[in-house]
């Protein structure tokens, strides 16, 4: 295969659809929009939800809860992840995203205790579980909080 011989996939590329140009395209006179009618005319299209006037979905269902706005959401990594750095390491967020444990620190990270973890190491995090921290510091490393 070289260069030129080289097509986009079939059915990969459509062609222009060419309105109003003649009854013998498909596409002349009312140019596919039907006849009269909301649709037909020039921006007239409903929003999404429009239930023709009945009452829309979204309002005939119950309201249920409230979502907090000052929730904190915490990047997660268990001390099983933990295990694959050498012994002595200190490990941060930074740390974690290079790796690519984590993608984003978000409004912190927390260390849970799931796992277990053979390794001693200085964890530097936002928040630790308490098993965590018993975890951590039974090897003999260290949980400091950030």
């Amino acid at each position: 295969m070289r260069l030129h011989d080289l097509k986009p996939a079939e059915g990969a590329r459509k062609e222009r659809k060419r309105v109003g140009r003649g009854i013998g395209s498909g596409l002349g006179k009312t140019s596919g929009r039907g006849h009269k009618g909301q649709k037909a005319r020039s921006g007239g299209n409903i929003r999404p939800g429009f239930e023709g006037g009945q009452m829309p979905l979204t309002r005939r269902l119950p309201k249920r809860g409230f979502t907090n706005i000052f929730k904190k959401e915490y990047a997660i990594v268990n001390l099983s992840l933990l295990d694959n750095f050498e012994d002595g390491t200190v490990v941060t967020p930074e740390l974690l995203i290079e790796k690519g444990i984590i993608k984003k620190i978000k409004d912190g990270v927390k260390i849970l205790g799931s796992g277990d973890l053979n390794k001693k190491l200085t964890v530097k995090a936002h928040k630790f579980s308490k098993s965590a921290v018993d975890k951590i510091e039974s090897v003999g490393g260290k949980a400091e909080v950030i």
